[in-house]
């Protein structure tokens, strides 16, 4: 019984290890590349663009809140829109 407990323990810690969380942040973009699909702000933290959001809506000084997922190895955003 103890090792059968161990065993869901241990592949429940293993599960949550490769989970993506969403969260949000807010800045001013400090550059734009459409060719990698990739928007960095000013405070350094860089993100890769899903295909569904339109880069050439967005430039370079304006405030922005981007709702991204972390992996762990990279923060990918999901939705960008321009904040107040």
């Amino acid at each position: 019984m103890r090792i059968l407990i161990g065993a869901a323990v241990a592949a429940s810690v293993i599960g949550l290890a490769g989970t993506a969380f969403a969260a949000e942040a807010t800045g001013v973009i400090k550059s734009v590349n459409s060719t990698k699909d990739v928007i960095t702000l000013d405070n350094g933290s860089t993100y890769d663009v899903s295909k569904g959001v339109k880069l050439s809506d967005f430039k370079a000084g304006e405030k922005v809140t981007v709702t991204y997922t972390d992996s762990g190895k990279m923060m990918d955003a999901t939705a960008i829109i321009r904040a107040s």
